[in-house]
């Protein structure tokens, strides 16, 4: 039964428009209520302590990175690197969008903000050179998602610290799948592209690809001073994002010279706003989560799936279901923080590495990015490319179809994951 108050105070409150971070708290008090342990102090309290943690500091500094990055010209320096590599190729503008998708995930983190990124400079291209547009804009999206799971990861860094697990961790196991997604990207793009009728660019000279690698060197260093600092252990997540922010500030402003004194202020407010979203939300979801925890909603949940205890991947199968059904309807955070308090009690249960389980978790909730009806990357797709959203969930279909195959092989075989993991950690 109290399972059931959980689910229904939560969705009722988000059925009749009520924003996510305030339904997680309505639904906390109405768990309270339930229990006949309602306590204003208990909704405050929880708030507080869900703000006050060292690790979410790593939030606001890759937002501010990400947003910097664009600001500063090093996106777009990364999306002509691959233009020179791989451009000439017949349907290398496609490739280009994966690797140049690759690449800026592993400096800012954000799918939305890669995405936009992306689709502002690539889609006028892919549209001049005779490419299917809402396919292009389809594809532009599946790449925009892999941010999210290559690190820096800012939904690691909120599952690590929902579920209590190592952000360093997550953030090696993240590498391999995230490589993964967008070879298999470029695969089905290059299968879906052959029959078209299309003009691949002039193949770059070996001076024009030095070129754009020398422009490209300092936004290409970015991800090794990140990535490099954690593996060899010598900034921790939250320190590696501060350095992210100061390192895209420094080449933005003074060797790209792009980001001007006056541009800060906006850069600035955009990164803050984004921020205050995310903590929020993070804050009124350890409401429920504490009362998850005191109501005993997990061994609730445990009880209707105990046949798949014993049956790890079953349940994996299971739970990778669960969430993609719900990643059609919920943003990627509010997934996050929903679930992982329900769903992190039954994994330990059934001896399945609560790392591996954070990179298959949000590999997942990425998905939900681009699925209908909310699908916040097609959206950001739709609007920044001009394409009716219609088209671009048309678009997208072969690349959604492949991500979830994707995703279901890691299923099966999660030593894919898990051994590359072990090695980088």
């Amino acid at each position: 039964m109290t399972l059931l108050v959980f689910i229904v105070s939560l969705l009722g409150a988000m059925a009749i428009g009520v924003p996510v971070a305030f339904a997680l708290m309505f639904c906390g008090v109405v768990l309270m209520s339930y229990m006949g342990m309602f306590n204003s102090q208990i909704i405050a309290q929880n708030m507080i302590i869900g703000a006050d943690t060292f690790t979410l500091l790593a939030i606001p500094f890759f937002i501010l990175a990400g947003e910097l990055m664009n600001a500063g010209g090093l996106s777009r320096r990364i999306i002509e690197f691959a233009i020179a590599c791989v451009g000439h190729i017949r349907g290398g503008l496609g490739i280009v969008a994966i690797m140049a998708a690759i690449i800026m995930a592993s400096i800012s983190g954000s799918a939305a903000a890669d995405t936009a990124a992306l689709a502002a400079i690539l889609i006028p291209m892919m549209a001049n050179a005779g490419y299917n547009v809402p396919r292009s804009g389809g594809l532009i999206a599946a790449g925009g998602i892999i941010a999210p799971v290559i690190p820096p990861s800012m939904a690691f860094i909120v599952f690590g610290v929902s579920a209590n697990v190592s952000i360093t961790q997550l953030f090696m196991a993240g590498i391999v799948p995230g490589i993964f997604m967008g070879f298999a990207l470029i695969a089905m793009w290059l299968v879906v592209v052959r029959k078209d009728k299309i003009e691949a660019l002039p193949k770059a000279s070996g001076a024009e690809r030095l070129g754009a690698t020398g422009r490209a060197l300092w936004a290409l260093g970015m991800p090794v001073i990140i990535l490099g600092g954690i593996k060899a252990g010598v900034v921790t997540p939250t320190e590696a994002a501060v350095i992210a922010a100061a390192y895209a500030l420094f080449v933005g402003m003074v060797i790209y010279r792009e980001l001007k004194p006056k541009d800060l202020p906006s850069v600035i407010l955009r990164a803050a706003k984004t921020t205050s979203i995310v903590m929020f939300l993070v804050c009124a979801a350890l409401v429920s989560a504490w009362l998850i925890t005191a109501a005993n909603i997990p061994a609730e949940v445990a009880g209707y799936i105990e046949p798949l205890i014993d049956r790890p991947k079953l349940l994996m199968l299971v739970i990778m279901l669960l969430i993609l059904v719900v990643g059609t309807a919920l943003d990627l955070t509010p997934t996050i923080l929903i679930l992982t308090p329900v769903l992190m009690p039954i994994i330990k249960m059934a001896g399945i590495d609560p790392v591996y389980f954070g990179v298959m978790f949000i590999m997942n909730c990425c998905i939900g990015l681009i699925t209908p009806p909310v699908g916040v990357v097609l959206n950001v797709v739709s609007g920044v490319g001009r394409i009716p959203l219609g088209k671009v969930v048309v678009g997208i279909l072969p690349f959604l179809l492949v991500e979830v195959c994707v995703l279901m092989l890691f299923v099966l075989f999660p030593e894919i994951i898990m051994v590359p993991a072990r090695w980088l950690h």
